[in-house]
């Protein structure tokens, strides 16, 4: 407790805590610790099970299971039905409820589905499996993203996100190393490799949610690891980030969000970026199949991408915070990942064409995170930031429908790629539209203040405007 004192923090009249920059780094760095393991291992689980059918398809499921035609198609996308329109639902519920009650009770569910579907015996209970697997895993992507808007201020979001979000691209890497030992258990009990995939993921998940119940942490107020002091400069940090917002819930900032454009600017980068991350998640084993490697290299070989994914996730997180841009890093990401289609969409060789999966992974996975932050930055006040996140994801999942039906045209996948390419380009658009108009709105509220004399201490006035708040730029 002596670091706060002294030089470290001052309190001016007003009771207001002004931090020095190493102090308050070494706060949220002691934040860092206690929230981003747990978050971050929940995404692992929770990609590595929507997306570990991409691996048992490979693994022989396909012909277990007699998935001819557009049925594995069908059984990827069914998940996203359910897990898209949960979502607004899930998040207000956090909201209403103990971030370490609801999160933890939702792994639990999904774990459940998952471990059972290593009983399926037809397509149609595949089917069946997965629509319940969706709906049951709807809430962890939003409710922690909104969760992590509730500890950091705006300018240190996209780094944690970012960390948070690179278990997607471990949990392709992860993934592929697990299918390739695991698929070695083939026949043991009674079950093929591809079933013990998912039996055995679906059981890490119940272990790790029921050990959540009793480690996670609900808000910065009643965080035991923090001290007093700490405590009062992290919750001063996030009201003077707020410009004095409204925390309460109220049905008025629900429908703040569902009326406000700038969300559904933000829906269409998102979608343009997430149609080809599920693209790499669920159909790289099969490519890279496709390219003439076997189906245990083709597990092995889908780990690179993933990790050079995971890699640039983050190096963009940083670097997207301490620059605080957004739209430069979602376009850069997203021509990077373009490059990579160009290359599988024209090569005819196994090897160009490995690198256009590697760029394609590297250039899209870090894109997310920076969308994500740039989305919950620009939405004002807790509830409204909750739906507009859970919108954004909600409606941005639902390109995976889109992105299992479009790798039909084995072996080049000319019109899987070239829809790819499509959205990416769409993103690209979107995001130049939104950095424009961004700063459109900024100057307007900048003229408005100094032709009003609006200052923050007449922050209290526009509490219920939301980001429509002249003082929230």
């Amino acid at each position: 407790m002596g670091s706060l004192h002294n030089d470290s923090i001052k309190s001016n009249s007003e009771k207001q805590i002004v931090l020095n920059p190493r102090e308050r780094a070494r706060i949220l760095r002691k934040i860092d610790w206690h929230l981003l393991p747990f978050v971050t291992v929940f995404y692992l689980l929770s990609f590595l099970d929507r997306s570990n059918v991409g691996n048992a398809k490979v693994a022989g499921m396909a012909t277990d299971l007699n998935l001819i035609g557009f049925r594995y198609n069908i059984a990827a996308a069914v998940f996203f039905i359910p897990y898209s329109f949960a979502e607004v639902p899930s998040n207000i519920a956090l909201k209403l409820f103990r971030p370490s009650r609801w999160i933890p009770s939702i792994m639990v569910a999904w774990g459940i589905v998952m471990t059972l579907m290593c009983l399926v015996k037809s397509y149609q209970s595949l089917v069946v499996a997965r629509a319940f697997l969706g709906l049951a895993e709807a809430g962890l992507f939003p409710g922690v993203n909104y969760y992590i808007c509730l500890w950091y201020p705006r300018s240190e979001r996209s780094k944690r996100i970012a960390i948070f979000f690179s278990a997607a691209s471990m949990s392709g890497a992860f993934g592929g190393l697990l299918a390739y030992g695991i698929e070695r258990m083939e026949g043991v009990g009674g079950l093929h490799g591809w079933q013990w995939i998912f039996c055995l993921e679906g059981l890490a998940t119940v272990l790790v949610a029921t050990l959540s119940f009793f480690y996670m942490h609900d808000y910065p107020e009643t965080a035991k690891f923090l001290t007093e002091p700490e405590r009062l400069c992290i919750i001063n940090i996030l009201k003077q980030d707020s410009n004095h917002l409204s925390s309460r819930f109220d049905t008025q900032f629900i429908w703040q969000a569902i009326k406000d454009y700038k969300a559904y600017v933000q829906i269409i980068i998102y979608l343009g970026l997430l149609v080809p991350g599920y693209a790499i998640a669920l159909f790289s084993p099969t490519i890279i199949n496709e390219l003439g490697y076997s189906a245990a290299n083709a597990q092995l070989l889908s780990v690179p991408p993933f990790v050079a994914g995971c890699i640039v996730t983050i190096i963009f997180g940083i670097y997207s915070d301490k620059y605080n841009l957004r739209g430069p890093f979602i376009i850069g990401g997203a021509l990077v990942s373009l490059v990579g289609y160009i290359l599988l969409y024209c090569s005819v060789q196994a090897g160009p064409s490995y690198v256009g999966a590697c760029l394609a992974a590297a250039g899209d996975y870090p894109t997310v995170a920076v969308a994500l932050a740039w989305a919950g930055s620009n939405a004002g006040g807790d509830l409204k930031r909750g739906v507009v996140l859970a919108m954004v994801i909600g409606f941005g999942n639902l390109g995976g429908i889109c992105s299992s039906f479009i790798y039909v045209d084995p072996p080049r996948f000319h019109i899987g790629h070239g829809t790819i390419m499509g959205f990416l380009s769409l993103s690209i658009v979107t995001s130049l539209f939104a950095m424009w108009d961004y700063n459109r709105l900024n100057k307007k509220k900048e003229a408005k203040c100094l032709a009003e004399n609006i200052t923050d201490d007449r922050g209290y006035e526009f509490q219920d405007m939301g980001d429509a708040s002249p003082l929230y730029r």
